[in-house]
Parts: structure tokens; C-alpha cells; sequence
């Protein structure tokens, strides 16, 4: 008897699981890609710049950045990823991009931001190197692609 009821138990406590959890939402796929090498002259926090690429549609496109915030000390080097959302014509992709609210982004080697631009395009950018933070000053951050 104890062992039916200990049985019924597990399989009503198995049955309610299983219908409330699922596979976990999926992320949206990426417009575009985006590679940053930028240097930051910091004791502390500082700006940064630096170029990179975007490979958007099979093609890769050469891109400028600058006003990105570093948290490291003295003369850095920061290797940035990220992936672009919402973009849906290359002129949208030039701007200045400015934080969204709760945007810090955990990643392997630091955290990283999300952030959008004017034109509603958005990127979700993680540093590389381990301990180093990335974040936007009051300007947010101008990205655009070399023309």
C-alpha cells in the first residue's frame, strides 16, 4: 500500500513538471555579425576605439567604433563579439547606439552590453578578454561602416 501511494506521489510530482517546464525559449537568429578590436588608454575606465567587421548577407563589411567604455587599467587591447538584430538594410546599421535597460550580457571572458541604435537595429556585443568589462558612456557609442 505505502509503496502505490509513494508511486501515485512520484508519478503526479513527474507529471506536473513535465507539463510546466519545456525546452527553454529560442533566441532569435542574428541579422548580421560583428568583430571589434578596439584600444582603451584607461587607469580605470576609459574610452575606447577601434575597427572591426561586420558580415552582413554573406559579405564582410569593414566598421569603425568609438565611446566604447572599457573597465581594465592602462593601455588595452579588447576583442569584442556580438550579434546584430533588427537589421534589415546595411544604411540602417550606422549610428549612435545607447544602453538598453538591464543590458549587461554575461559572456566567457568579461561582460558585454546590449545596445540599439536610432534606427531601432541592436547589438549584443561581449568582450573577449577575460576581465575586462565593457559598458556606454552618457554618448552611448558610434558605429558606422567605412565607406
Amino acid at each position: 500500500m505505502r509503496r502505490e501511494l509513494a508511486s501515485l506521489v512520484l508519478l503526479a510530482l513527474v507529471s506536473c513538471t513535465s507539463a510546466t517546464s519545456g525546452p527553454p525559449p529560442e533566441q532569435p537568429l542574428a541579422d548580421a555579425t560583428i568583430k571589434i578590436e578596439a584600444t582603451s588608454v584607461s587607469v580605470g575606465v576609459g574610452y575606447s576605439w577601434g575597427k572591426g567587421t561586420l558580415e552582413y548577407q554573406n559579405k564582410i563589411y569593414h566598421v569603425t567604433m568609438s565611446g566604447l567604455m572599457v573597465v581594465a587599467v592602462g593601455v588595452v587591447n579588447v576583442k569584442a563579439t556580438g550579434r546584430v538584430y533588427h537589421l534589415a538594410d546595411l544604411a540602417d546599421f550606422d549610428g549612435n547606439y545607447n544602453a538598453k535597460p538591464g543590458s549587461s550580457t554575461p559572456g566567457e571572458g568579461g561582460a558585454g552590453v546590449v545596445m540599439s541604435n536610432q534606427n531601432g537595429v541592436e547589438v549584443r556585443m561581449v568582450a573577449e578578454n577575460t576581465g575586462v568589462t565593457l559598458s556606454l558612456g552618457a554618448a552611448g557609442v558610434k558605429l558606422a561602416v567605412e565607406k
